[in-house]
């Protein structure tokens, strides 16, 4: 292995573990928004609109799948600019709540527009790779101590939660008072 080699790949390390992180909670906000999505789809003019969303055709499936991270844009915009504008923790709940509208609605529709999707042969290869890219990312990311370290606390935690739960929660109580005492 070259030193170039070697360098590049200390140097990107940390991008590849943020990007296994980032696309970790994606993964679970598409699922959380799949089934929150699936329960909304048994009311009867949902699932008829469901229906006809299923038999669009490539292209519009298409645009309705890009749809909703493209409307939710501005939302994020200004919720950015409110957190420059000194209210940073409304910001930061607007760009929350609109990632978590965004995740469910394009996993809904992309569940529901996947067959249109897949017959554009650009898509499916795109789709291909970034599936294989965010498993190689991911796996990368489990093969760390790190990684292994945290699975091991939050096994441990989990056999443990009755025993744990008082600790945690003079933890917090710590916590909680330091800030209030840092606030006045």
């Amino acid at each position: 292995m070259t030193r170039w080699h070697t360098l590049r790949r200390r140097l990107l390390a940390p991008v590849v573990y943020l990007a296994a992180l980032f696309l970790m909670l994606e993964d679970w906000l598409w699922n959380l928004g799949a089934r929150l999505t699936a329960g909304l789809a048994h009311w009867a003019p949902l699932r008829r609109l469901e229906r006809r969303i299923a038999r669009l055709r490539p292209v519009p499936a298409l645009v309705l799948f890009l749809l909703p991270p493209l409307l939710l844009f501005p939302v994020k915009l200004v919720a950015l600019y409110a957190m420059s504008s000194g209210h940073p923790w409304s910001g930061l709940a607007v760009v929350i709540v609109a990632k978590l509208v965004s995740a469910a609605a394009v996993a809904r529709l992309y569940i529901l527009t996947r067959p249109a999707l897949m017959t554009m042969p650009w898509f499916a290869r795109l789709e291909a790779r970034f599936l294989a890219l965010k498993e190689r990312a991911i796996t990368s990311l489990q093969a760390t101590a790190a990684w292994r370290q945290a699975r091991a606390m939050s096994a441990a935690l989990r056999r443990g939660r009755r025993h744990a739960a008082p600790h945690w929660q003079r933890l917090l109580r710590r916590l909680a008072a330091l800030w209030r005492a840092r606030r006045h």
